[in-house]
């Protein structure tokens, strides 16, 4: 028997070259390492749960969602008096009325109709050269660039459709030019009411969420 041949095999197997069997390491280790990972994922698992829990239960949870409600919700603005338009009434605003279609009478009728709503009239009388039978609307409102926020939004609730123009005049008076598709004024509760609504503000918000 060789004194290669492990004891009790008798001298029937043999080792023959220069590969010897070798002994694998226990899988111990590796499962120390993996049982360990394992319970510190289970362990913050549990905790994460558990602070959760807490927060339900002492009411930090409702008390969050309530303060970010409250954050979102803002209080309604109060109206200022700047915040409204200060618009002049119909007795200070003077309106020239000038005739630009071919049909007489238009200018003093409704200079007269005017006046008997409130408004001071100026002049009277067929439209200048550059705009006789040159208005196609209801009628143009001309005047110095304040009147688009002063005698034009006034003035334009007693005639439906009627376009605005500026010009370089330095008066604060304004021309009312009566187109060719003109019939009348509007009917004064039409114009009374829409004059009442350009100088009411709009409510505020009641700020609720």
């Amino acid at each position: 028997m060789s004194m290669l041949t492990p004891p009790g095999m008798g001298g029937k197997y043999r080792i023959t070259g220069d590969v010897y069997p070798r002994m694998r390491r226990p899988h111990r280790r590796r499962r120390i390492v993996l049982a360990a990972t394992a319970a510190v994922v289970v362990l913050g698992a549990a905790g994460w749960g558990t602070l959760q829990l807490v927060d339900v239960f002492s009411g930090d949870a409702g008390t969050k969602a309530a303060a970010g409600k409250q954050a979102d919700c803002k209080p309604a603005p109060t109206p200022t008096a700047a915040a409204a338009a200060v618009l002049p009434k119909p007795a200070q605003i003077t309106v020239n009325v000038y005739n630009a279609t071919p049909r007489s009478g238009l200018a003093k009728t409704t200079a007269d109709e005017l006046k008997k709503r409130g408004f001071k009239v100026g002049k009277v009388g067929n439209a200048p050269a550059a705009y006789d039978k040159k208005v196609p609307g209801a009628g143009l409102f001309l005047g110095a660039p304040a009147a688009t926020k002063g005698a034009f939004p006034v003035l334009g609730t007693q005639l439906a459709g009627a376009t605005t123009k500026t010009d370089t005049r330095a008066t604060a008076d304004v021309d009312l030019i009566i187109g060719t598709a003109f019939k009348n004024l509007s009917p004064k509760t039409t114009a009374d009411a829409a004059l009442v609504a350009l100088t009411t503000p709009a409510p505020a918000p009641t700020g609720k969420c």
